[in-house]
């Protein structure tokens, strides 16, 4: 299989899984930690690597001569066009990974997507039969779902960092705070949209493309994140996927088809009091553009494509915490009605955005 995004945390524990299950890898691509991609080629003696640094490519390809290296605009389209197995797993972080997904749909591949963003982009111009979601919420969904089509989907939320942060404090919030998330470990952007409840909206984006329009969607907090998701039913019925916070399970389905006995079961006579709290749009006052963002898909990649300048900007140090949520809603304001019926015109609108947030930033 393809593993892109592999010095990630979702693309370690896929390979930590792929090691364990004996699944051959045949090409990964990682980010800007050469020392930890050096190790894995090392290890799993993959026939392609992507790095999207020319220099630091050259450089490992001097000690791995049997390695075919890609780097550049086009070494991920390229890399994916060369291999020759079916299954690929986009652990890509951001818009970054849209031509990822859209090229392994080309070669007939089936994607197991921790990507969010490219359903959030281009849902519209992706064969969502073709994947498999890898998202802990999105995969409990699908866990859930049966013959019977619900009413509702709701997906739950942690709170992030900042869920129990007096009002008043988070105007002044530093970036070590933010980041010091209390139950996952994840990348600083993805902490981040946690804190924000970006990440939440995000998701319900996704959600929409993966299991349909007349579907209502939401989200509650449940700060310990051992409730996933619910689907609620006409009839009253309202079932939970329960279980540890531990994205080996999501990525095991994706890359085995079942995950049986890795997973130790919740003692449930053990487990603590749940609590399950609004989503406030005092505190998480992104979460107020929930409506406009689920019913107009197409702003998806002005919502992302903002967030992710606004994001990036804070983790800079350029902009306090609290600014992040108004270069989005300035970014929606100047690009509302944004619609289109062409892949190649999310680019384009996406550089616009993100030349925009910079402005606001």
């Amino acid at each position: 299989m393809i593993i892109l995004g592999s010095t990630g945390s979702i693309g370690q524990n896929a390979l930590e899984i792929a090691d364990k299950h004996n699944i051959k890898i045949e090409a990964l691509s990682g980010g800007k930690n050469t020392s930890l991609l050096s190790i894995q080629i090392a290890k799993f003696s993959p026939k392609f690597v992507y790095i999207k640094d020319k220099q630091a490519a050259k450089e490992l390809s001097k000690t791995f001569s049997k390695t075919k290296f890609f780097w550049g605009e086009n070494g991920l389209e390229d890399l994916i066009s060369s291999s020759k197995s079916k299954k690929l797993l986009n652990a890509i972080v951001g818009f970054a990974g849209l031509g990822s997904t859209v090229t392994a749909q080309k070669c007939d591949k089936k994607v197991a997507l921790a990507n969010k963003e490219s359903l959030v982009v281009a849902g519209k111009f992706i064969d969502t039969k073709k994947i498999f979601p890898v998202d802990s919420e999105h995969f409990a969904l699908w866990y859930l779902l049966g013959k019977k089509k619900p009413k509702k989907m709701i997906i739950t939320a942690s709170g992030g960092a900042l869920r129990n942060t007096p009002l008043e404090n988070l105007e002044n919030v530093g970036i070590d705070e933010v980041l010091a998330h209390p139950n996952w470990s994840m990348g600083r952007k993805i902490t981040v949209d946690s804190a924000t409840m970006a990440n939440k909206l995000l998701e319900l984006m996704e959600a929409r493309w993966l299991f349909g329009e007349n579907i209502e969607y939401d989200a509650v907090i449940e700060p310990s994140s051992s409730v996933h998701a619910f689907l609620e039913y006409a009839d009253g019925v309202t079932s939970a996927k329960l279980s540890r916070p531990d994205m080996k399970l999501p990525i095991g389905y994706a890359l085995l088809g079942k995950y049986d006995g890795e997973l130790e079961p919740f003692d449930l006579t053990k487990l603590s009091k749940l609590e399950f709290r609004e989503i406030d749009i005092i505190r998480y006052p992104l979460w107020a553009l929930k409506r406009k963002l689920v019913s107009e898909p197409d702003m998806g990649v002005v919502f992302n494509a903002s967030n992710e300048i606004a994001v990036e900007s804070f983790l800079e140090g350029k902009i306090k915490y609290s600014k992040i949520a108004e270069v989005v809603f300035r970014s929606i304001e100047q690009f509302n009605g944004f619609s289109t019926t062409k892949l190649s015109d999310l680019y384009k609108i996406d550089k616009e955005v993100r030349a925009y947030a910079k402005t606001v930033s």
